[in-house]
């Protein structure tokens, strides 16, 4: 496929990360693969996480294909851009047309960014994963490279004000091995992959140049104030019976 605003996209962020005086931290990004198909699972922590996350692939002379909700493509604004990437929409109410997109697009070489978590967790922890990154990975015949991302929760996340244009901020990217997944125990696989990312994110953190202790945007096992994986989960639950209220409303 041809990607005519891709590479525009990258410079000019590139650019505005420069002039924001950020720093990146990474590691692993040797594991994405130069050429052939793979699934990236990252954690999501932010609002802005995909914009990041592609550049772990970036030494590698790649470009990701980010699943990502339908509203985004929706989006007068960020529709059209969204499609010009070449990105992949998700339909909560047509699943299955998007899982097997990105299986597709996987099996033909590219690599394809999933937020395996589904929705940002409050607590910063990886939290429980859906098994659909394994079950992609294996029906396409891909590795499945773990991910975590740091520092994108300081610019913009759920329940926080937005900082997108504060300057100095660093931003963490963590890639890992590639797992080598059959799909034949989705759940036990998927849980070696919540292991991998979270291994990942304890090295995101200690090795973070701000210290989590007293943070809002640490866990809590860190000393941070975020809240823990079950006060999360309750927050999540009412966030999910509001929504559902205004909908059964209008």
């Amino acid at each position: 496929m041809r990607d005519l605003t891709y590479p525009p996209v990258i410079v000019t962020a590139k650019t505005l990360f420069k002039v924001l005086g950020m720093r990146f931290q990474t590691s692993g990004t040797e594991h994405v693969p130069r050429e052939g198909g793979a699934i990236l699972a990252a954690n999501h922590i932010g609002y802005v996480d995909f914009v990041f996350d592609g550049l772990a692939a970036h030494p590698s002379k790649r470009l990701v294909r980010f699943m990502a909700k339908k509203e985004a493509f929706d989006h007068r604004v960020s529709g059209p851009i969204m499609r010009s990437l070449h990105h992949i929409s998700v339909d909560r109410e047509n699943g299955e047309a998007s899982y097997r997109e990105a299986v597709e697009r996987a099996r033909s070489g590219e690599i394809v960014g999933i937020f395996p978590e589904a929705t940002i967790s409050r607590s910063f922890e990886i939290k429980e994963l859906k098994t659909g990154a394994v079950r992609m990975a294996a029906e396409a015949g891909v590795p499945l490279i773990p991910m975590v991302t740091w520092g994108t929760q300081l610019l913009k996340t759920k329940g926080h004000p937005s900082d997108i244009w504060g300057r100095g901020k660093t931003i963490a990217l963590h890639v890992g091995a590639p797992l080598d997944v059959t799909g034949e125990d989705p759940v036990t696989e998927t849980q070696r992959l919540r292991e991998a990312m979270t291994a990942l994110l304890d090295k995101a953190i200690t090795e973070y140049p701000i210290a989590p202790e007293g943070q809002w945007w640490a866990p809590a096992r860190y000393g941070g104030l975020a809240p823990t994986p079950d006060e999360a989960a309750r927050l999540d639950e009412e966030e999910r019976a509001a929504r559902a209220a205004r909908k059964s409303a209008s």
